[in-house]
């Protein structure tokens, strides 16, 4: 399991986040907390059977998706894997076309056929939310593949949890990026489960997951207060600069924790003893006491005088209200039609291109 710890670093004093003006820092704070509300609300209607399929909540990791995506230019892009809701709200998606998603209907982001594991938004450099463990490391090296092959400054952001570190196509992955130094940077999102059984009972490692890099002449590192949104920022703002400037790979191991199951289905997820469940209720309530990364950010922000605790209870309040109403909004919309089975399978056919119509596709007769 992960072992956060405070660092004796300030980060909030070194560059990256130094330059952070007071407006921006409560809009980060704004953020985690819209993200926790959304998470809070979609239990909610889960729990009410407005949703089938699955749901994985990021309740308890907000810093790292807000914290990571705080630092993206124009020509960065984001992919990550089922537990992709926080990252969706952080790159701006609303909370209609998400929640929406989440209830299947035609307004989600997805036109309600990609549920909770699939929130697109193409506009915004966000490219899923997918529900193959690992499965978007090697999409995440294309996207930047295509960034070096088209000469942009930029850089694929790639999230997964521990347990996707020991699939395949990752490593398979790390291999082409560590011999074409592609500007990607993978970010483990360490919670310390894969899906119910613990990091070390999962994976053989030496002193942590990204030290595995190195067998593949890639830079790794280490964000060991994944609750700590200036140290993340510090740490990834690093691997961003180095796909920037020198367009090569990087390995982040984000130490974080999540307060729900691996999935809302996952009914064993704590007890009062390791028996009955495989963490305990002590555990979770010692994450959510002293490495809660909205409480740890917003002490922050009010030891700065950069907001109040009544600025904060007012983001709170906002979040709420705005979460109520994206339930309202996918209550009211339609579902898809049994026509639309039909669409969104093939852009070439969608869209009626040479290529839809007949079959060919790059190849000449």
């Amino acid at each position: 399991m992960p072992v956060l710890a405070d660092s004796a670093v300030d980060f909030s004093k070194t560059e990256v986040n130094a330059a952070l003006t007071a407006e921006q820092k409560r809009h980060l704070l704004r953020d985690m907390i819209r993200i926790r509300e959304f998470e809070t609300g979609a239990l909610e209607q889960y729990q009410k059977k407005k949703m089938g399929g699955f749901l994985h909540l990021y309740i308890g990791q907000e810093a790292v998706a807000v914290g990571t995506v705080s630092l993206m230019g124009d020509n960065d892009h984001v992919i990550t894997a089922y537990r992709d809701h926080g990252h969706a709200l952080a790159v701006g998606m609303s909370m209609d076309e998400c929640m929406a998603e989440l209830f299947g209907k035609s307004t989600g982001c997805s036109k309600g056929k990609g549920g909770s594991m699939h929130f697109f938004a193409p506009d915004k450099n966000y490219w899923g939310g997918h529900g193959i463990v690992g499965g978007q490391t090697p999409l995440g090296l294309g996207l930047a593949f295509a960034l070096k092959y088209k000469g942009l400054k930029g850089c694929a952001l790639a999230f997964m949890g521990d347990g996707a570190v020991n699939q395949g196509a990752y490593h398979e992955s790390l291999n082409l990026a560590g011999l074409w130094d592609l500007p990607v940077v993978y970010v483990i999102e360490n919670n310390g489960y894969s899906m119910g059984t613990s990091q070390k009972r999962s994976s053989a490692y030496n002193t942590c997951l990204a030290e595995r890099a190195a067998g593949y002449g890639i830079i790794w590192d280490v964000v060991r207060n994944g609750s700590d949104l200036y140290e993340v920022r510090e740490v990834v703002g690093r691997a961003i600069q180095r796909a920037h400037t020198e367009s090569r790979p990087t390995v982040l191991e984000i130490a974080t924790y999540r307060y729900e199951g691996h999935s809302v289905a996952d009914a064993k997820h704590k007890g009062k003893t390791p028996q009955d469940g495989y963490r305990t209720k002590d555990e979770i309530e010692h994450y959510r006491k002293n490495f809660d990364p909205i409480d740890n950010f917003s002490a922050k922000l009010i030891g700065e005088g950069v907001a109040s605790e009544a600025d904060i209870k007012e983001m709170k309040k906002a979040a709420v209200a705005e979460t109520r109403a994206s339930v309202a909004f996918a209550d009211a919309s339609p579902f898809p039609t049994t026509d639309d089975i039909f669409s969104d399978v093939y852009h070439e056919v969608d869209h009626d291109t040479p290529a839809g119509r007949t079959g060919r596709h790059f190849f000449n007769d």
